[in-house]
């Protein structure tokens, strides 16, 4: 039995992981005695063209793909044309997006054969086995499908029970040099379940009110696996990762007993922090914590069940400052309710907090009991284009203010870090940044170059003739072209992927191709 599973299309802008939930599915796949095989669109090129290729080469009985809902779209379009290119592929979904918006899924995308609903590994391990005996489908809980234009919808399934049984991801199928090329940090859960009830959240649908824990032993060995990669960033996606003090003493011994060394960061919420608990994480390599506080309007944070109170995170915020860990804030733009005073409001408490903070817009994604309850709340959805579920520009309204309304308060935010970042350009064109800036300069400029390299393939595209130009000045005369950057610079970048293994050159005696290593490793990709 072979297994094709789809890493769709998702910005790199967004800073992207290696995609864990994916890696958990591969992990399952193969428990059930599949064939797996990863095709990762997040950090490649995509067309229609070489899924098609790579599907005749690899031929599965199977092809799943996961998604959000800003790439839903993508993610179902794939699965369109693989169904097109093989009738006889079974096709599967899953993710947060269509495990609560089964009907539109399956009536919208019939090339669509199972939606698998929630936390699959325990679902997939049942299912692989028996997947071409469609009779049996009804008996497995946790999916939904199509029998005679009916769409049947099977029995929950339980929550993972002990989360110490699931395998480590498997990111062995990734092509983890491209991420570690991007320099972005590869994520994990220690833990799954959300007790909290905000609106807008589909935390406690998806993984469950009750928190189940994985023992530290199992997450450090997680750790060490990342590393291996070559990774030293880790950033823990727990809704809370702080809500166990005794957890958390737990997972920083375990650290501090197997003496690795690694910066780390971690989702948290300001009413679980304390100066112990921020200390000893600081101790074992984190250096950042980041909270949702969504409203700095106290009846906002009420509207929405966040549960917190602004003096909360007041506190949080100084004992970050006060330990020595970066401290970020996060704020909703158009919650329920939303004025013109609020967004002042929102807007003064984030700049007089004194850590980092930025905001996005409210997406009220399927699921969520602001969407499923919308008559409930000041609030109008203005679409259900996925593809603008990204939190950039405003796809909602209140009774107080539209979405142009929101979108302009959201342009007077970045303009003025976008004046900021333009006065820092100019200065560094005219060399009188200070090293820290022209770090950040020339590291913004990295990172842009390394975006296009990994989405339009531009180093695979590239064959030299082999003469006595060093193949690197070679190459990156071309990619300068292609760019419009200086060739020093991007000769320099070049040279950093070789010395790091991340990319090599094939040399057959007459023509130099270009590839990137497959997890840092002589095979290519």
């Amino acid at each position: 039995m072979k297994v094709a599973l789809i890493a769709p299309s998702y910005p790199l802008s967004e800073a992207p992981s290696p995609p864990l939930g994916l890696c958990y599915v591969a992990s399952s796949c193969q428990e059930a005695g599949a064939n797996v095989k990863i095709f990762d669109y997040i950090v490649r090129g995509y067309t229609q063209k070489k899924l098609i290729e790579e599907l005749s080469a690899f031929k599965p009985d199977i092809v799943g793909a996961g998604s959000v809902t800003m790439n839903f779209k993508i993610a179902a379009e794939m699965i369109r044309t693989a169904k097109k290119y093989n009738p006889s592929i079974i096709t599967m979904l899953g993710g947060c997006h269509v495990s609560f918006d089964i009907k539109n899924t399956l009536d919208l995308y019939p090339e669509v054969d199972i939606i698998v609903i929630g936390e699959s590994e325990d679902t997939l391990k049942e299912l692989i086995p028996v997947i071409h005996k469609k009779e049996l489908w009804e008996g497995i809980n946790g999916i939904a499908f199509r029998r005679n234009n009916e769409i049947i919808i099977t029995n929950p399934r339980d929550f993972v029970a002990d989360l110490d049984s699931l395998p480590i991801p498997s990111r062995h199928f990734l092509p983890m040099s491209r991420y570690q090329a991007l320099g972005f940090p590869a994520s994990i859960i220690t833990s799954r379940g959300c007790p909290n009830k905000c609106i807008f959240c589909l935390g406690r649908k998806m993984v469950g009110y009750k928190v189940r824990y994985r023992s530290p032993k199992l997450i450090v060995d997680e750790i060490e696996d990342i590393m291996s990669y070559g990774i030293t960033r880790i950033n823990i996606a727990d809704d809370i990762f702080t809500a166990n003090k005794n957890r958390v003493k737990a997972f920083c011994n375990e650290i501090q007993k197997r003496q690795i060394n690694f910066a780390w960061s971690a989702f948290s919420r300001v009413n679980t922090i304390d100066f112990e608990t921020l200390e000893m994480m600081k101790n074992t390599g984190c250096d950042s914590v980041s909270f949702g506080i969504e409203s700095g309007n106290p009846e906002m944070l009420k509207k929405i069940k966040k549960g917190i109170t602004l003096d909360q995170a007041r506190y949080a915020s100084e004992l970050c400052n006060k330990v020595g860990i970066i401290g970020y804030a996060s704020f909703i733009i158009g919650l329920p309710g939303e004025t013109q005073e609020t967004l002042m409001e929102t807007k003064s408490f984030a700049e007089n907090l004194g850590i980092k903070y930025g905001y996005h817009m409210l997406a009220p994604f399927p699921g969520t009991a602001l969407r499923e309850e919308v008559e409930k709340y000041d609030i109008e959805i203005l679409t259900n284009d996925w593809d603008l579920y990204d939190a950039n520009r405003a796809i909602v309204q209140t009774s107080s203010l539209k979405a142009k309304e929101l979108d302009n308060f959201m342009d007077g935010i970045n303009n003025v870090f976008e004046k900021v970042w333009s006065e820092l350009k100019e200065k560094y064109a005219s060399g009188n940044a200070s090293d820290y800036e022209k770090l950040l300069v020339e590291g913004n400029k990295r990172m842009n170059l390394i975006f296009k390299l990994l989405s339009e393939d531009i180093l695979e595209e590239i064959a030299i003739k082999n003469n006595e130009t060093n193949p690197v000045v070679q190459v990156a005369s071309i990619i300068a072209n292609i760019t419009n950057l200086e060739e020093n610079f991007v000769e320099t970048v070049i040279q950093s992927l070789m010395d790091k293994g991340y990319i090599k050159n094939l040399n057959n005696g007459e023509i130099i191709n270009w590839l990137w290593t497959h997890n840092n490793q002589s095979e290519c990709v």
